[in-house]
């Protein structure tokens, strides 16, 4: 079963020092703290307080505003964190998305493999599901059972500071496993690299009824294992991980899906589920223009979102755009009214801009090697109007595409 570190192992420090009344106090008084100014409020808060427990605090409530992004003010001004733990901890809405499907596939316990500092235990037990988290740093796991504490959670949250791979799982009705994916050089790419490497989280994954193993979104689909199905979540429109599921129904072992989160209530989700369509046909750009989801992109469902269309099509073989005649709201993508389809230059551009009083420039590539900066810097937009301009490539040319948001009701 591994290392067990229960509730009696005495805690790290500084961990230790800002569990303490006095410590909880000065996380409360350094809430709103400017990080300007700490040099300054250090020195008036050690007149009253250890100098240890002053540098933990500071240290941890600038984690603390950190982390707000992820896990919203009230939650994230009661938890505690690691450094790593706030850069590597899933978006509360999207593992609250992960647990709500697990719930609602009947687990009612997991365990949870390379628990970092909690935030997907947190969202599990929130759904009603008994958690076994498990890490085996044990400053880290000593913070997830802080952070179960702090939450009221404990009841429902057992921690163990173990290696994940002495842990028998037999007892849960599923396994959530996170990988950790950053080594000291950064991001790791290679699958096997991981920690542990994904064939082991697979092999572990297999070993129970229902299991969610999460992974780099851009993991090629080959490495895609036959008996598992994958969905490529997003979060506002920018891409957050990949899950591999087992022993669900929907999309079946094989299949994808990109599911597209907004807001932070199960209501704001939205999933595309793949069909196995083909290839949508290359057609001349129309009057709209499609962008789909970078989750859509990244889980190969670009047909699907042309299928939604009446004529719709690439607007080249190798470009993830979208180009029809109709404007038609689609929760996968967003739509723009095309005005102008010129070849690539950008003197060109600079004089229809500057014709236009385009002085709002949104400037979005794909296929293109110019980026967007050097565009705005060299076509320098003046005037009190706005516009998008696409760099890409249409029917294999460099060609820039030029228009705005689509308005409701524009389409006829």
């Amino acid at each position: 079963m591994g290392r067990v570190n229960d509730a009696a192992t005495p805690l790290p420090e500084p961990l230790a020092t800002l569990l303490s009344p006095e410590g909880r106090a000065l996380l409360d008084e350094l809430r709103d703290h400017d990080p300007a100014e700490e040099l300054a409020l250090a020195t008036r808060l050690r007149r009253d307080h250890p100098a240890e427990r002053v540098s933990a605090a500071l240290g941890q409530a600038r984690l603390r505003q950190r982390a707000v992004a992820k896990f919203g003010a009230a939650d994230a001004y009661r938890m505690f964190f690691t450094p790593n733990g706030v850069e590597q901890a899933t978006r509360a809405p999207v593992a609250a998305h992960r647990a709500a499907r697990l719930a609602a596939l009947g687990v009612r316990s997991v365990a949870d493999l390379c628990s970092g500092i909690g935030g997907d235990a947190i969202a599990l037990a929130r759904a009603g599901i008994r958690v076994l988290a498990v890490d085996r740093d044990p400053l880290t796991a000593a913070t997830v059972r802080a952070n179960a504490g702090a939450l009221g959670l404990g009841e429902l949250i057992e921690v163990r500071c173990a290696d994940v791979t002495e842990i028998d799982t037999s007892a849960y009705d599923a396994v959530f496993t996170d990988p950790a994916r950053r080594g000291g050089r950064g991001r790791i790419f290679d699958p096997e690299a991981y920690s542990p490497p994904l064939s082991w989280a697979i092999e572990a994954a297999r070993g129970r009824p229902v299991a969610a193993l999460k992974i780099a979104p851009g993991i090629p689909h080959e490495l895609i294992p036959e008996d598992f199905a994958a969905e490529w979540i997003s979060y506002e429109g920018e891409v957050k991980e990949a899950v591999l599921w087992r022993g669900t129904e929907d999309p079946a072992p094989g299949r994808v899906a990109a599911t597209l989160l907004s807001g932070t209530g199960p209501s704001t989700a939205y999933t595309l589920v793949g069909r196995g369509l083909p290839d949508p046909p290359v057609r001349p750009v129309g009057r709209y223009l499609y962008e789909p989801d970078g989750a859509v992109i990244r889980a190969h469902l670009v047909a699907e979102v042309a299928a939604g269309l009446a004529g719709g099509g690439l607007i080249d073989p190798t470009i993830a755009y979208v180009t029809a005649d109709e404007l038609r709201p689609l929760p996968s993508a967003t739509a723009y009214e095309i005005t102008d389809v010129l070849p690539f230059g950008l003197k060109k551009l600079k004089a229809l801009l500057r014709e236009r009083g385009v002085g709002s420039l949104t400037v979005k590539k794909r296929g293109s090697a110019v980026e967007p900066e050097e565009v705005r810097r060299k076509v320098k937009p003046q005037g009190p109007n706005a516009a998008t301009v696409f760099l890409t490539r249409v029917d294999g040319a460099p060609s820039m595409l030029i228009g705005r948001p689509a308005r409701a009701g524009a389409g006829g």
